[in-house]
């Protein structure tokens, strides 16, 4: 006989009660199922203080930037099937309010309440914006500068000097970005043209520049602006019917940049 058979019903049911709470601890002391993995940024690598910076094209003004567990997008558009098979962003920059910048429907489908998206005043007080993303709005105007989840962010002017062309982009009313990753510093231009705000930077590391007519610069006014203000690395996005060849020409070997031609529009 077994000596549970000796057990009384209450001493049985008893002992079953403490199986049953031995077997609910261990459960609840083993590890917690790890969550599925983001996929890896693939594109270029730039060496940082602390780990490379990824680079990421997508199509036209719409990149991604990784470094370390930093996912930044900048400027989502196109729905969430353009971004399929790229890591969450934790970061989200946001230029100005035009359609090849900004998308209401994009920036929900690619964030989550984890998302911080960085926008001017004129992007947050769009009303194609939901109640329900609103919420993940950090604003930034020109001139100022924010820590953002570990990445200093500032927001440079943007806009048309060209008289006939000033009311595309007026000033004040988008950013541009530099994001410093690591102390390596990237400007992204936004649609602007070669504002003395641009000429005068300092220090850039890497630059993505746009060139396009008749909305933002020439080749020329590019290549002119780089050459001045001397980034590290050069890549020419937003450049839709651009000569970027004769931009990198332009720019020529003399001024020590580093001209990078990417296809932003395979995607």
């Amino acid at each position: 006989m077994k000596t549970s058979d000796f057990l009384s019903p209450a001493s049985r049911a008893l002992r079953a009660a403490g199986l049953l709470s031995a077997l609910f601890l261990a459960l609840a002391l083993s590890p917690a199922p790890a969550r599925a993995e983001e996929p890896a940024l693939t594109g270029d690598h730039v060496p940082t203080k602390a780990g490379d910076l990824v680079i990421h094209p997508i199509n036209h003004a719409t990149l991604a930037l990784g470094w370390g567990k930093a996912i930044v997008y900048a400027d989502p558009v196109g729905g969430a099937q353009r971004f399929a098979g790229l890591p969450r962003p934790n970061i989200i920059l946001v230029t100005d309010i035009h359609g090849d910048h900004m998308n209401a429907a994009t920036l929900q489908a690619v964030s989550d309440e984890k998302t911080v998206i960085v926008v001017p005043a004129a992007v947050a007080s769009d009303k194609s914006m939901t109640e329900e993303i609103r919420p993940r709005f950090v604003i930034l105007n020109n001139g100022e500068t924010k820590d953002v989840q570990g990445l200093t962010i500032e927001a440079i002017p943007m806009y048309n000097l060209t008289p006939s062309r000033a009311k595309m982009h007026t000033k004040g009313r988008g950013n541009g970005y530099v994001v410093t990753f690591g102390g390596t510093r990237v400007y992204l231009t936004g649609d602007t043209e070669d504002i003395p705000e641009m000429r005068a930077l300092k220090n850039i590391d890497v630059a993505f520049v746009c060139m396009n007519q008749p909305y933002t610069m020439t080749v020329e006014q590019a290549s002119s602006a780089v050459r001045e203000f001397r980034p590290k690395i050069v890549y020419p996005y937003h450049y839709k019917g651009s000569d970027t060849a004769k931009f990198k020409e332009l720019v020529g070997d003399g001024a020590g940049v580093e001209v990078r031609l990417r296809d932003w529009y395979a995607k």
